[in-house]
Formats: structure tokens, sequence, C-alpha cells
């Protein structure tokens, strides 16, 4: 039987995580480990500083006082004690889409077992009122993981899925796309005269790609993007070769 972990951001009691799990059962042993609370934007953050807690919710079911690649750490080495045949993490209650996929405790979750040697997923769904159906973003989590189970994926590489509200128009294949980032951050001052800031989410304005992850979203469909950990600029190697940095000019 197949081992499948489950993990996310939005916490061990996220209605997001108990679809998914479901959605994953069909497919083989589901062992869900999470943040014991939200961990949302935290990027791919790992705890160094403090010792971190497990607690069991329920059989198969745990949680970490940490970060979504805590939890993938810990339920290698400690909770299931063997390398997982899928890492799926999700369903984020929002979008995680182009450049943003680096601030994304749920895309770090599959992005951590990339690095660790399990083939990875990372499910999302449009954030655009207070209540989900999670149903279609479930539906397109279970065909592709059972996809990756059957054919595998290449080492080292983990899939990026965002889902729109609502029915689909099926899959698309796409490439991440690229947001103009402005940086906004609310400064106010407290009770006692400090300062204290609030970063807010900065302008929205995504740059136009008909094969895009954003675009994709927008016109319907489901978007998976292939990712990997490898963030090498491979094209400007050669280039970069040829600049007149030498540590002989600076002795």
């Amino acid at each position: 039987m197949k081992r499948i972990l489950v993990t996310n951001d939005d916490g061990v009691h996220s209605d997001g995580i108990k679809a998914l799990a479901d959605a994953m059962r069909p497919l083989g042993e589901v062992t869900v480990v999470a943040p014991l609370t939200e961990a949302s934007a935290i990027g791919h953050a790992l705890t160094l500083r403090r010792p971190l807690r497990l607690e069991t919710f329920a059989p198969g079911v745990y949680a970490v006082d940490g970060t979504p690649t805590d939890c993938v750490n810990i339920a290698i080495t400690s909770v299931m004690r063997c390398m997982p045949d899928l890492v799926v993490s999700g369903i984020n209650k929002g979008w995680n889409l182009g450049d943003d996929v680096t601030y994304s405790g749920t895309v770090s979750g599959a992005f951590e077992a990339a690095l660790l040697g399990a083939p990875g997923i990372a499910v999302s769904l449009q954030n655009d009122g207070p209540a989900f159906d999670f149903s279609e973003s479930a539906e397109a989590a279970y065909l592709v993981a059972h996809s990756v189970l059957e054919k595998g994926l290449p080492s080292r590489m983990f899939l990026n899925i965002n889902v729109p509200r609502g029915r689909t128009k099926g899959f698309k294949v796409t490439v991440q796309a690229k947001r103009n980032h402005i940086t906004k951050v609310n400064e106010r001052i407290d009770p006692r005269g400090q300062k204290y800031f609030w970063i807010e989410e900065g302008q929205n304005e995504w740059e136009p790609h008909d094969r895009s992850d954003y675009q994709a979203v927008r016109d319907g469909y489901i978007s998976v993007t292939p990712l990997h950990p490898d963030l090498t600029a491979h094209g400007v190697i050669r280039a970069l070769e040829d600049f007149p940095f030498s540590l002989a000019a600076t002795r």
C-alpha cells in the first residue's frame, strides 16, 4: 500500500486539510502531520532555535507547533519513520500563483518533499468569499496524485496546483507567472506611542503570458505547474564568466 503524507500551512484543524486527506485515502495509507496553528506566508522556514512539540489528535493525525517544513521532516523521521511515496500539501484557502510561491507555506511542504527525495504536490483553491467548497480541488488533487503515484516525477521536482472556484474547464500545464511587486507597509502608532508596522499585500498586476498559471486559473482551468528547488539561472552562467571580476584586482 502506498504511504501518503498530508500537510498544509492553514493548520491541522483546517477544513482544507481534512478534504485533502479524505481525497487521498483511496490511493493509500494517509498520515496527516500539519502545523498546530496557522503558518501562512511563512515560506520554507525551518525552526532551529527552539524545541518542537508533536501532538496526536486522532489515529494518523498529528500536529507540530512549527512550520510546514518542520512538519514534513518530523513526519518522515519520527512519525512515519520512512520516506513516503507522496507528500501532498493543502488544500490552501487562496491561490499560490507565480512569484508568490516563494512566500507560501503550502508550496514549501511540497518543496521540502522534493528536497528529501519524495514527489510532492501543493494544492490551493481560489479565495473569493468566506465559504469554501473543496470538492473540485479535492478531486483535482486526487487525479494528479493518482497520476504521480502511477507515473512518478523526475527527481527533485514537485507540482503546484491552483484551482478556480466552481466548475472548471479541465487541466492546463503551466509556467510560473510574474507579478509586479510593489511593497505596501502600513505604519501605525501603538497606545504607548511606539511605531509598529503591517506588511500588506502589494500591487497585484501580472505580466501577460498565455501559458502562465495566473492566466490559466483566470480562464477557468486548473493550473498544474512543475517546479524544482534549483534556482540557478543556467542561461546566464556563460555571460557571467566573462564578467571582469577578479580577486587579484582587489589585492
